[in-house]
């Protein structure tokens, strides 16, 4: 293999100091448009590239943030992604992703890896297994600046992005009751999560201020999966006193209930109503749609990376930590929600 060009290479050829190099690339006023222009005509015939961790060592920066997300298979979180990456790289920021696949050991060897890799800071969506949170506090502890997107825990002192969970569960529950539903079940997720708690509570609310019983056989325990969805169906459908409609913690769960509900012979929505929670992009390819509660992820992600950015830069350093935006949740209402006014 060739040997790598280095900034000697260039300073010998044009007899002048790597360090006059350096800054003539670095666009340093103090070299002059000359010898720029001769060190970039050198650099460009030598094909010489710039050795980032040397770079790095020398600023203590690598320009390099870290993502720490649960599932690469959920739509929701590749749309996150996607608003993260647009401002970052116009603040000239990389973006290493790492999936824990909703494990605690994979997540506390994520952030193992970011902090071997130098990051400038950590964008982190908690798994759903994680209830020990040392190794995230840990990293706030160390100086290195940390955001939790979409799932969040207000404790721990860490700045946050999130949606209106408690609210957007509340207007998918309502708009079932609305709809002439008498007994609208809920799908949950995981409790110790707070975006599952959260829209747990929002559920509950929305019976209470539309005068209908809480009846905690409604409630499955579901798993943000598919194939929880299809056990909730099974579960809700062997009821003495079957539910008439649903609210499931997200879309996935959603699609394997209407799938399952549908297999029974009942109609969607005429017998049966479901809202889901996270707007995947299958929701409006389904057979009904399905309505659901939009999180508005690629401002959600954007939103993420400026306030992690604060952080790097210690702009309004202690305001900046203190700092948890609340996203407002869009519904988003389609067929399976929506009953035909008779």
């Amino acid at each position: 293999m060739a040997n790598e060009i280095t900034l000697s290479n260039i300073a010998r050829e044009l007899n002048i100091t790597p360090a006059t190099v350096s800054r003539a690339l670095r666009n340093h006023p103090k070299i002059s448009a000359e010898t720029k222009e001769s060190v970039l005509r050198v650099a460009s015939r030598l094909n010489y590239k710039r050795n980032k961790v040397a770079s790095s060592l020398r600023s203590g920066k690598t320009h390099m943030i870290g993502v720490i997300i649960p599932s690469a298979e959920i739509n929701f979180f590749g749309s996150v992604v996607h608003g993260i990456e647009t401002v970052a790289n116009v603040n000239g920021y990389n973006i290493l992703i790492y999936q824990s696949n909703e494990s605690y050991e994979h997540e506390v060897k994520g952030i193992e890896t970011l902090l071997a890799a130098r990051v400038d800071g950590i964008l982190v969506s908690i798994a759903k297994e994680t209830v020990d949170y040392t190794h995230l506090t840990d990293v706030a502890k160390r100086g290195l600046p940390i955001v939790f997107f979409d799932r969040g825990n207000d404790n721990m002192g860490i700045p946050s992005v999130v949606i209106d969970d408690y609210k957007g569960a509340f207007i998918a529950t309502e708009r079932l009751i609305k709809q002439g539903y008498q007994r609208v079940a809920h799908i949950s997720g995981p409790q110790h999560v707070k975006v599952f708690y959260d829209r747990f509570k929002g559920y509950m609310a929305a019976l209470q201020v539309n005068n209908l019983p809480f009846d905690p056989n409604l409630v499955f325990q579901g798993n943000i999966s598919i194939e929880s969805g299809k056990k909730a169906a099974d579960y809700f459908l062997s009821l003495s006193e079957r539910p008439d409609a649903v609210f499931a913690v997200e879309d996935f769960c959603a699609l394997g209930l209407m799938k399952s509900i549908k297999e029974h012979g009942l109609k969607i929505p005429d017998e049966f109503g479901i809202m889901g929670f996270a707007n995947e992009l299958f929701g409006e390819h389904t057979t009904p749609s399905l309505s659901t509660i939009d999180q508005q992820t690629v401002l959600m992600g954007k939103e993420a990376f400026k306030l992690l950015l604060e952080l790097i830069e210690k702009k309004d350093l202690a305001i900046a930590l203190q700092k948890k935006i609340v996203l407002e949740p869009i519904p988003i209402f389609r067929e399976s929600s929506e009953r035909k006014k008779h």
